[in-house]
C-alpha cells in the first residue's frame, strides 16, 4: 500500500519526467493575493504567471502545495472531525502550464498518471466537462476511450472557473471515482450527487478566455493549465479507504494523540482525535510560515484553531498540555517533504505549549460559566449573545469555539446578540480613546482601525507582497482616490513594510497598482493600523485596488544589521560595565545606530575596546538569530531584556543571538543576547558584517550615548580612518603603527617649547616693568605707589605670578596688569599686604573691567582677576583704577 509520502513523490516524479519544473510549496500566507487570508489552492503562487506579470523562467511546473481553509470565505473549520474529507490543512497536488501545452496534453497526462502510475481501474473513472466544451469531451473520448455516458456535461459554474468578475477564465473538467453501488449517491449533475458514491479526485482548469466588464470574452493570447488534486483524497482512494482520516499519515497522528491522551483512538473520543490530528497540521505549518497567535487577523484564526484542538484534548481528560508533544510525530511524517517544519520544530513546540498552558488556566472557568448560563436557557432556546461575548471577552473563547461546544449538546448561540455586545464594547473603547487626550488628527485612524482591523505584518520573512488598499487619507480626510503629485497616507490589509517602533525607523519602498505608482517615504503605526506615507509618482491610486509592495531592500538590510548589532552591544555593555546597564532609548536607522544606556561616567578606552571587540567576536561567530513567541513573564524568567518605553501584550517576540562556548554563560546558560523585540533582524549574526563605535557621549544625567556603524558604513569609516592615518604617518615620516608614539613625542616637545616661550614672555614683562617709561615705572598716587602695564603675548594664568614678582620689586603699593590674549582681555590687580586694610585689589579689577567691555571680577584684597573683550579700553581702564586709588585716599 503506497503511503501519502509515496503518492506525493509519484505525482511529482511523473511530471518531472514530463519536463515540468518541480516548485516548492509557497508559504501559507499569500504574498501575491491580498484577497486571501491563507493559501488555499495550488495556483495561488502562480497567479501572476498566468496573468503575464511574472516570468519565472519555466513554462511547466508541478507542486505539492500546502493549503489552509479556516478563515474568510474559505472556511472548513466547523466540519473538521465530523466528516470524512474536511480539513483545515491539506495538500494540493497540481501541474501547471503557462502558455505551453493545453487540453490535448493536460488530459492525457491526468489519465496516464491515474491509470498507469497510480494503477486505478479505468472502468471506475468518469469525468465532467463544461457543457459547451466539445474539445475536452472529444479528447476524453478519443484518448481515454470513455463512452458518452461517462462524459457528463455540466452547464453550471461548477465546471467554469474564473479569476474574478473580469480577467482570465475558462472551462473545467473534473475526474470522479465510482466507489460502487454499495455506497449511496449519484453521478455529478444528478439529484443524488451529494452522496459519497462518486467522489471528485482531480480538477483540470483550462484558462482559455479573457472576460470583460460587459460580459464578452475572447481567446487568451496565452492559454494555460491549472490542475488540483487533494493528496488526502487521492491517498484514501489508493489506500482502499473511504475516509481521509484512515490514511497512513492521518492515522499516525491520531494514534500519537491517543498515546498522549491515553484514550482509545477508535472509542468514544474518536472525533476528538481527528480534530487534534487535523489541527496539529494546520497550526504547526502556520507557525512554521511565520504566523503567531494573536487577537487580530491571521493570528486570531491560528489561535482559534489551536484552542479548538486544545478543548478537544481537554475533553479527552488531559490535565497537562499535550499538543506540543505531538509535533515530533508530525515532523517524522512530513518533515522530509517540507523541511521548514523541522527547522521550526522548537518554535512550534514552544508556542503550542505556552498557548495550551495559558488556555487551560481559563478553560475550566469558562466551561463552568457556560454550564451556568445554559442552566438558565429554556429548553430549545439559544445561548444568549451577551453570555457568548463574556466567554470571548473574559476567557478568550472565540464564538466558534462556544458554538463547537454547544454543537455536541444540540444547542446554538444567539449570534445577533453576540455581535451587538461586540459593537457595544467597541463603542466604549472609542469613547475612552476620545477622552485620552490624543490629537484630533488621529481620529481618522481610529475610524479606519475600527472598520478594517489591524494590519497584518508580513515583513519578518518577506520584503515583497501584495496588499489590498483599505483606505486612503489625504490632508487628514478620507479619500476615494489620489492622483499623480499627491502626498497621502495609505492603509492596506497586509504589508511587508515595518512601521516605526522600538527605536527602529519605518520602511520605505514602492507601491504599484494597475493604474498608478507611489513612493513610500515612511511607515508608522496607530491603533494597529500601518500607515504608509506615500507620494504618488505616476497615474492614480484608488481604494480597493490590489497593490504590489516592495520594501527598499538595501535600506532594510542596513537597518536590520544595526538593530541586531544594538542587541549585541547591549549585552556587551552589561558584561563590561555591570548589570546596572539598561537601555534608555535607541535609534536603528539605515546609516547608523544610537544606543542610550544607564551609566554614570564615560567609558574608558579599555572598556570601549572590550565592548567593541566582544560585539565583533559574536558577529564573526555567525550564529543564527532565533525568534520565539512567549508570555512576558516566561521571557523575563529566561533572562530576556525588555526595551525601555515599550508596552507588551499577552505574547512577546523573544530574539536570541550568539552562542556561548561554555567558558562563560549567557543569560539562559547557552545564549549570549536575549531580548524582547518586535523589530526585524538579520538571519545570522555574520550578516551584520563589522561593528565600530564612533563615540561615547553624555545623553542626560546618568545616561550615556553610544553611536556606532555596521556593515559597509563601518568598513568605509574604518577605511577612511586608515587612509587618514596613512597621510599623518607620511607627514611625520614614520610608519602607521608608530604614529601614536611619534605624536606623543611631538606633543611633549610642543609642551616644553610652550613652557619655555611663556617663561621668556614673563621674563620680558618683568624686564619691561623695571624700565624708565611711564607705563613701566610705578607712579605715586595720593601716597600709594601704583604700577600699571599693558602686555601682549602673555596669558591670563601668567598674570598672578608676575604681580607677585612686581610686589617684591616695589615693596609697597598696587599693581594693575592688562594682557591682550588674542580676542580676549585678561586683567589682574594686586595690593601689597600693608595696604589691604584700606585698599582692595577687587575694586581695582572691577573698575578696570568695566572699561574693557567686561563685567565683574573677583578675588582677594591682595589679588584679584577679571576679563573683558575690548583691548582698546586699556588706557581708560588704568585711569579708572587710578580713580579708585584717589577715592580710597579721600575716604
Amino acid at each position: 500500500m503506497p503511503t501519502l509520502n509515496d503518492i506525493r513523490a509519484t505525482f511529482l516524479d511523473f511530471f518531472e519526467r514530463n519536463d515540468h519544473t518541480i516548485v516548492d510549496s509557497s508559504p501559507l500566507v499569500p504574498r501575491n493575493d491580498p484577497t486571501l487570508m491563507f493559501t488555499n489552492s495550488g495556483m495561488v503562487q502562480f497567479k501572476n504567471c498566468f496573468t503575464g506579470i511574472e516570468h519565472p523562467g519555466y513554462t511547466r511546473a508541478a507542486t505539492s502545495q500546502k493549503c489552509v481553509r479556516a478563515g474568510g470565505k474559505h472556511n472548513d473549520l466547523d466540519n473538521v472531525g465530523y466528516t470524512a474529507r474536511h480539513h483545515t490543512f491539506f495538500e494540493m497536488l497540481g501541474n501547471f502550464s503557462f502558455g505551453d501545452y493545453f487540453k490535448e496534453q493536460a488530459i492525457p497526462y491526468a489519465w496516464d498518471l491515474l491509470t498507469r502510475d497510480f494503477g486505478l481501474d479505468a472502468s471506475k473513472l468518469l469525468v465532467t466537462v463544461y457543457h459547451t466544451d466539445d474539445e475536452a469531451a472529444a479528447i476524453w473520448k478519443k484518448y481515454a476511450g470513455l463512452p458518452d455516458e461517462r462524459i457528463i456535461r455540466i452547464a453550471t459554474d461548477d465546471n467554469f472557473w474564473s479569476m474574478g468578475a473580469t480577467g482570465p477564465c475558462g472551462p473545467c473538467t473534473e475526474i470522479f471515482y465510482d466507489h460502487g453501488p454499495g455506497i449511496w449517491g449519484g453521478p455529478p449533475g444528478s439529484a443524488e450527487e451529494d452522496g459519497d458514491r462518486f467522489i471528485e479526485i482531480w480538477n483540470l482548469v483550462f484558462m482559455q478566455y479573457e472576460r470583460f466588464a460587459d460580459g464578452t470574452q475572447r481567446d487568451l493570447d496565452m492559454q494555460s493549465i491549472d490542475t488540483g488534486m487533494g493528496l488526502e483524497r487521492i491517498g484514501a482512494l489508493l489506500q482502499g479507504k473511504h475516509d481521509n482520516y484512515d490514511t497512513d499519515l492521518m492515522r499516525h497522528l491520531i494514534e500519537a494523540s491517543a498515546h498522549a491522551t491515553s484514550a482509545d483512538p477508535d472509542g468514544p473520543g474518536k472525533v476528538h482525535h481527528r480534530v487534534i490530528a487535523d489541527h496539529l497540521r494546520s497550526t504547526s505549518f502556520l507557525i512554521a510560515d511565520g504566523v503567531m497567535p494573536s487577537n487580530e487577523g491571521r493570528g486570531y484564526v491560528l489561535r482559534r484553531i489551536m484552542r479548538r484542538a486544545m478543548r478537544h484534548a481537554h475533553m479527552l481528560g488531559t490535565k497537562d498540555p499535550v499538543m506540543h508533544r505531538l509535533v515530533p510525530a508530525l515532523v517524522t511524517q512530513m518533515g522530509q517533504a517540507f523541511p521548514e517544519l523541522g527547522r521550526a520544530q522548537p518554535l512550534i513546540e514552544e508556542t503550542l505549549k505556552i498557548e495550551e498552558t495559558r488556555f487551560k488556566q481559563t478553560l475550566d472557568r469558562g466551561l463552568r460559566l457556560l454550564d451556568e448560563e445554559l442552566g438558565r436557557v429554556p429548553e430549545g432556546g439559544a445561548l444568549p449573545g451577551q453570555a457568548a461575548f463574556k466567554l470571548y471577552d473574559t476567557y478568550g473563547f472565540p464564538l466558534d469555539l462556544t458554538q463547537d461546544a454547544l454543537r455536541e449538546r444540540g444547542l446554538t448561540v444567539d449570534t445577533d446578540g453576540f455581535e451587538a455586545a461586540m459593537a457595544e464594547q467597541k463603542a466604549k473603547a472609542r469613547a475612552a480613546w476620545a477622552g485620552s487626550g490624543e490629537t484630533a488628527d488621529q481620529a481618522v485612524w481610529f475610524d479606519i482601525a475600527d472598520e478594517t482591523g489591524a494590519t497584518d505584518f508580513l515583513g519578518y520573512d518577506t520584503e515583497t507582497a501584495e496588499g489590498e488598499i483599505a483606505a486612503i487619507v489625504e490632508e487628514n480626510a478620507r479619500a476615494k482616490s489620489v492622483e499623480k503629485g499627491a502626498t497621502c497616507q495609505i492603509v492596506l490589509n497586509q504589508t511587508p513594510f515595518y512601521a516605526e517602533a522600538g527605536g527602529q525607523v519605518g520602511d520605505t519602498g514602492t507601491l504599484v497598482t494597475n493604474t498608478g505608482h507611489a513612493r513610500i517615504t515612511d511607515t508608522k503605526k496607530v491603533a494597529g493600523v500601518f500607515i504608509h506615507f506615500a507620494e504618488v509618482t505616476e497615474g492614480g491610486i484608488t481604494r480597493g485596488q490590489a497593490a504590489r509592495l516592495r520594501v527598499d531592500h538595501d535600506r532594510r538590510s542596513t537597518i536590520r544589521a544595526n538593530h541586531s548589532a544594538t542587541h549585541l552591544l547591549h549585552e556587551a555593555l552589561r558584561r563590561a560595565l555591570g548589570p546596572h546597564v539598561a537601555q534608555r532609548g535607541s535609534l536603528n536607522a539605515p546609516d547608523r545606530l544610537r544606543f542610550d544606556f544607564s551609566h554614570a561616567k564615560p567609558l574608558s578606552a579599555e572598556e570601549m575596546s572590550r565592548v567593541e571587540g566582544e560585539v565583533n567576536a559574536f558577529i564573526r561567530q555567525n550564529a543564527p538569530v532565533e525568534t520565539r513567541i512567549m508570555a512576558p513573564d516566561d521571557a523575563r524568567a529566561l533572562g530576556a531584556q525588555a526595551l525601555f518605553g515599550e508596552k507588551y501584550g499577552d505574547e512577546v517576540r523573544v530574539v536570541s543571538m550568539g552562542k556561548m562556548d561554555g567558558s562563560d554563560k549567557g543569560t539562559d546558560g547557552r545564549t549570549y543576547s536575549i531580548e524582547l523585540c518586535g523589530g526585524t533582524h538579520v538571519r545570522r549574526t555574520g550578516d551584520i558584517g563589522v561593528f565600530t563605535v564612533l563615540g561615547d557621549t553624555a545623553s542626560s544625567a546618568g545616561v550615556r550615548r553610544i553611536e556606532a556603524l555596521t556593515g559597509a558604513a563601518a568598513f568605509e569609516y574604518l577605511s577612511d580612518r586608515t587612509a587618514r592615518l596613512g597621510v599623518v604617518a607620511s607627514e611625520l615620516r614614520t610608519r602607521s603603527e608608530d604614529v601614536p608614539a611619534r605624536v606623543k613625542s611631538l606633543l611633549d616637545e610642543r609642551r616644553d617649547l610652550a613652557n619655555e616661550v611663556a617663561q621668556l614672555r614673563r621674563d620680558l614683562a618683568m624686564a619691561g616693568s623695571a624700565g624708565e617709561g611711564d607705563a613701566a615705572a610705578p607712579r605715586e598716587i595720593d601716597g600709594v605707589r601704583f604700577l600699571s602695564q599693558v602686555l601682549s603675548g602673555v596669558q591670563g594664568r601668567d598674570l598672578p605670578p608676575l604681580i607677585d614678582k612686581m610686589k617684591a620689586r616695589i615693596g609697597s603699593g598696587a599693581i594693575l596688569l592688562i594682557a591682550d590674549t588674542g580676542g580676549k582681555v585678561a586683567v589682574a590687580a594686586g595690593v601689597t599686604d600693608d595696604l589691604t586694610t584700606r585698599l582692595s585689589a577687587v575694586d581695582l579689577v572691577r573698575a578696570a573691567v568695566a572699561e574693557l567691555g567686561g563685567k565683574g571680577g573677583g578675588g582677594r584684597p591682595d589679588m584679584a582677576q577679571g576679563g573683558g573683550n575690548d583691548i582698546g579700553g586699556a588706557d581708560a581702564a588704568i585711569a579708572a583704577a587710578e580713580a579708585v586709588l584717589t577715592s580710597e585716599k579721600t575716604s
